[in-house]
C-alpha cells in the first residue's frame, strides 16, 4: 500500500483546480485545496451567460484548431483527457449535456450551478478537504515543493498545483496571485492581456448607438494589410467606449500584437441578401416611400439609433424626400448596409477580458504532466499558462484537460517520492 507522508496542495478552487483534486483524490492521495472565495467554481457559475459552455463536442483536430497561442503543448493533455472524456465525466456525475450550434456544449437545465455543484459534491465523496485561504507562496527546498504558505497558514505537502486562473475578472479571485508566486520560483511569466474581451473605438457613433444589440450580422476584423483575420455570423452590441458582444468578444482573440498590427471591423447588416437583393430591396422601398423622408425610410432598414449615424455618414438631411435621394446616395447607402465600417484602437483592460493570454511559459513545462521543469513537485493547470483558446467552450476544455493531468501526475509523483 502506498504510503504519503505529506499532502498535495491544490491552490485554487476553480475549473482546472477542482477537476485537478478530483483527480489526485481518485488516486488515493490525500488532497487539500485553497480557495479564498466562499464558494467553489465562482467564475465557473458566470461562464456562457450562467449556463456554463462545458466544452465543445469536436475532434482532437478540432481543438486543437482553436487554441490560437501555444496549441501544441496542449496536445498531450487534450490526448488523455479531451472533450469526449470531459462530456462522459459530467455525465458520470449526474450532470446530463446537450450539444447545441457551433458543438457548444451545455448543461440540459441550462445551469452552470449544476455543474459546479457537481464537481463539489465529488470532491466531498472523495474527501477533498477545502480551507477558506489565499496562497501566499510555495515553499520548496532543495529544488522541490515542501508546502503552500498561506494568509491563515502553512500547508505541507510533497505536490502542489497552481491552478489560480488568469488576472481577468478579478472579482472572481483571479488576481494574478499564481503569476507572482511562479515568478518567484523562477519560471519566466509572459506579460498577460486580455483575450475574449470588447474593443474599443474612437468612432463617435458607437456612443451614439450605445445600448444597441444587434442580431444575425457577419462581423469582419481585418488588418492594416486588408487580411481578413476574422468573420463570423452572430450578434454584437455598441457600447460608450467602442463595441462588444460575442461576435466582438470572439474576434478579440484574433487581433493581436497591438503594438504591431491596426485592425479595422466591417459589420454587413444584412448579410442573407446579395447586394443585388439588397439593392432590388432599397429601390423598392424607396419607389413605395417616394414621398416620405430618408429618415422613414431608413427606420425601414436599420434600428433607430442607427438612422442618424447613417444619415451622417451618407452626408444626406434626415427630411430630404425619398424620390430626391440620388443614385450614388444609394449606392453609398447599399455600401454602408453590407459594410459599416468601424476602427478600433485596442482591447479594454484585462480585467475586463473573460479569458487572460499570457502566463507561464510553457516551454518550462512538462506537456505530458504539467509539472515544472523548473521545480520538482510544483505543476500548474488551467489559465495560469500561456495558453488560451477561442469561445465555444475550448478555455474551460484546457482547464479540465490541464488539471487532470496535473492532478493524475501529482499523486503519482506523491507515490514515488
Amino acid at each position: 500500500m502506498r504510503t504519503m507522508s505529506k499532502d498535495i496542495a491544490v491552490v485554487g478552487g476553480g475549473a482546472a483546480g477542482m477537476m485537478a483534486a478530483i483527480a489526485a483524490a481518485e488516486q488515493g492521495a490525500r488532497v487539500c485545496l485553497l480557495e479564498p472565495n466562499q464558494r467553489l467554481g465562482k467564475k465557473l457559475n458566470i461562464t456562457g451567460k450562467g449556463r456554463c459552455n462545458v466544452t465543445n463536442n469536436c475532434s482532437m483536430e478540432e481543438l486543437m484548431a482553436h487554441i490560437p497561442r501555444n496549441g501544441r503543448f496542449l496536445y498531450s493533455a487534450f490526448s488523455h483527457f479531451g472533450s469526449g472524456e470531459t462530456m462522459a465525466f459530467f455525465e458520470g456525475l449526474g450532470v446530463p449535456l446537450k450539444t447545441e450550434r457551433g458543438n457548444r456544449v451545455f448543461p440540459v437545465s441550462d445551469c452552470a450551478f449544476d455543474v459546479s455543484g457537481a464537481l463539489k459534491r465529488r470532491l466531498e465523496r472523495l474527501g477533498v478537504r477545502w480551507v477558506h485561504d489565499r496562497a501566499v507562496s510555495v515553499l520548496t527546498a532543495d529544488g522541490a515543493v515542501q508546502a503552500v504558505a498561506g494568509e491563515k497558514g502553512e500547508y505541507p505537502c510533497r505536490a502542489a498545483v497552481l491552478a489560480t486562473g488568469g488576472v481577468s475578472y478579478p472579482g472572481t479571485g483571479s488576481t494574478g496571485d499564481g503569476y507572482r508566486i511562479a515568478g518567484e520560483l523562477g519560471h519566466t511569466i509572459v506579460a498577460p492581456h486580455g483575450s475574449l474581451v470588447p474593443l474599443v473605438s474612437e468612432d463617435t457613433c458607437c456612443g451614439i448607438m450605445q445600448g444597441l444589440a444587434l442580431k444575425n450580422v457577419q462581423l469582419t476584423a481585418v488588418n492594416e494589410k486588408k487580411k481578413t483575420v476574422f468573420s463570423e455570423f452572430g450578434e454584437m452590441l455598441f457600447t460608450h467606449f467602442g463595441v462588444s458582444g460575442p461576435l466582438v468578444l470572439s474576434a478579440s482573440a484574433h487581433l493581436r500584437d497591438w503594438d504591431k498590427h491596426t485592425y479595422s471591423l466591417s459589420i454587413d447588416l444584412k448579410p442573407a441578401l446579395s447586394e443585388e437583393k439588397l439593392e432590388e430591396r432599397l429601390l423598392r422601398e424607396l419607389r413605395e416611400q417616394s414621398n416620405r423622408n430618408m429618415e422613414n425610410v431608413l427606420l425601414s432598414l436599420v434600428p433607430t439609433s442607427m438612422v442618424p449615424v447613417l444619415c451622417t455618414r451618407l452626408h444626406i438631411d434626415p427630411e430630404l424626400k425619398a424620390n430626391s435621394f440620388k443614385k450614388e446616395q444609394r449606392r453609398a447607402l447599399l455600401q454602408e448596409l453590407k459594410h459599416f465600417t468601424l476602427s478600433v484602437s485596442g482591447p479594454r483592460p484585462v480585467a475586463e477580458a473573460i479569458v487572460t493570454s499570457g502566463g507561464v511559459k510553457v516551454g518550462e513545462v512538462n506537456p505530458g504532466t504539467m509539472e515544472s521543469k523548473l521545480i520538482t513537485g510544483l505543476y500548474f493547470a488551467g489559465e495560469i499558462l500561456d495558453v488560451d483558446a477561442y469561445t465555444g467552450g475550448f478555455n474551460l476544455q484546457i482547464a479540465w484537460s490541464t488539471g487532470r493531468v496535473a492532478g493524475l501526475a501529482a499523486a503519482e509523483e506523491e507515490g514515488e517520492r
